[in-house]
């Protein structure tokens, strides 16, 4: 199918579960205010693990509207996932009953798919591990929809009535940028004209935070986990797990006007790289993620002295950190010295899959408000990080155009490029 011109895809609707609230509002208030979300692990006693701090969402499904029945089937991913969608679908004002089923479709990316429920069945049907060969009597009956992610996708299909294209896109950690930019792709071809996109996570649990202490990837600062997650700063030694989900309601330009919808941004453009090089190394030279970067400006048709603000990967890793700077000044030139720059896992954790997507909110809502939120508990910075992070407090300023960027194992490299409205419904 020919694509068709001009077609341009923007957000009508965010919703949000995060660490430090439920709730697109709350989630702006608390990255404004600075306020970490980052805690001791309560889901199990971590006491014999190298990491036990982590970002825990305070949810309760039933009382997020969610039935009993609901909360029982979904993992935990699936209920975030739902329950974005739904704040996403309110937000937009979209009357879904009254769309083309078939034109209206769902991308959600998870990193680790349905962990939690997994590791639960596998701790049943082992014996608490006691068992080499499992008794399967025991498994719950929707064990197999934990086996296949894509469950997750489809729970959100289900719950907005979409029979256009489904799918569940993981990529790691750039799952939450990829799945949106996959949605804006479709709509751009003409696939569709309304996608709910988005990514979800809910990654704590003791099989995960075992596997990034094997390499050691997480922070061991136990003693004061809402200031263990540091990104740029010199003390930095690990990122923080975290949890949580962001869907949005993509349109196609010209259908949100015709409702007069209030548009937050649009997505002008977006580029992946791979580095094809290591699991989890960088080259410290950020080669990868300067090329995707600079593809998404190129696609987006903005130069680097366009972008007002760029919202980093900002992990807390040495490795990431430097990487990304490099990456950076590698794309943006002269410019990456001006461009105001901050991480929010500084405050929310990393979430794995659903990161991208917070992020991508966390964008959507700088360009409304015009406010840059911070990069928390950065008070001495890496010399070899030498740019303007944004420490510890919200920046008021007028933001145009954003840059996002994510890094996830494997190597893979994703850059995103919002912009106001311009002349969109608003």
């Amino acid at each position: 199918m020919a694509t068709p011109a001009g077609r341009r895809v923007v957000i009508t609707g965010i919703g949000v579960v995060a660490p430090n609230a439920v709730g697109r509002k709350p989630f702006w208030d608390a990255l404004t205010a600075g306020r970490t979300a980052t805690r001791r692990i309560s889901f199990f006693d971590p006491g014999a693990y190298r990491s036990q701090v982590a970002a825990e969402v305070d949810f309760d499904p039933l009382r997020e509207g969610l039935t009993p029945q609901q909360a029982r089937r979904m993992d935990r991913a699936a209920q975030f996932a739902v329950v974005g969608a739904r704040e996403g679908v309110a937000d937009s004002g979209l009357e879904f009953a009254e769309l083309d089923p078939a034109r209206t479709g769902v991308t959600i990316g998870s990193a680790v798919g349905c962990t939690m429920s997994l590791e639960d069945e596998y701790s049943v049907v082992s014996d608490g591990g006691r068992q080499w060969n499992v008794d399967d009597s025991y498994a719950g009956r929707h064990l197999f929809d934990y086996f296949v992610p894509s469950s997750i996708a489809a729970e959100v299909a289900r719950d907005v009535r979409a029979e256009g294209p489904v799918s569940l896109i993981s990529t790691g950690c750039t799952s939450g940028l990829d799945s949106v930019g996959h949605a804006v792709e479709l709509i751009r071809e003409g696939s569709v004209d309304v996608m709910v996109a988005g990514a979800t996570d809910a990654p704590i649990s003791p099989i995960t935070v075992a596997c990034f202490d094997a390499i050691k990837a997480t922070t061991p600062r136990n003693d004061e986990p809402e200031h263990a997650s540091r990104p740029f700063d010199r003390s930095r030694n690990g990122f923080v797990l975290g949890e949580g989900a962001a869907v949005f309601v993509l349109e196609e330009l010209e259908h949100a006007r015709r409702r007069d919808a209030h548009v937050y941004a649009e997505i002008s453009g977006f580029a992946s790289r791979s580095n094809a090089f290591h699991m989890t190394g960088l080259r410290p030279d950020g080669k990868e993620m300067a090329e995707a970067i600079r593809v998404a400006m190129r696609r987006a048709a903005i130069a680097p002295q366009d972008i007002d603000y760029v919202n980093a990967h900002g992990s807390g890793t040495v490795q990431n950190d430097r990487h990304e700077t490099a990456a950076f000044k590698r794309a943006l030139g002269e410019d990456a010295r001006r461009v105001p720059v901050s991480g929010i896992k500084s405050m929310i954790g990393h979430s794995l899959g659903a990161i991208g997507s917070l992020e991508i909110a966390a964008c959507a809502l700088t360009i409304e408000h015009n406010t840059i939120p911070p990069t928390a508990n950065l008070h001495e910075p890496d010399p070899e990080c030498d740019l303007d992070y944004v420490p510890l407090t919200a920046r008021e300023q007028r933001v145009d155009a954003v840059l996002t960027v994510g890094s996830g194992f494997g190597g893979f490299q994703s850059a995103m490029v919002l912009r106001a409205p311009d002349g969109a419904a608003s």
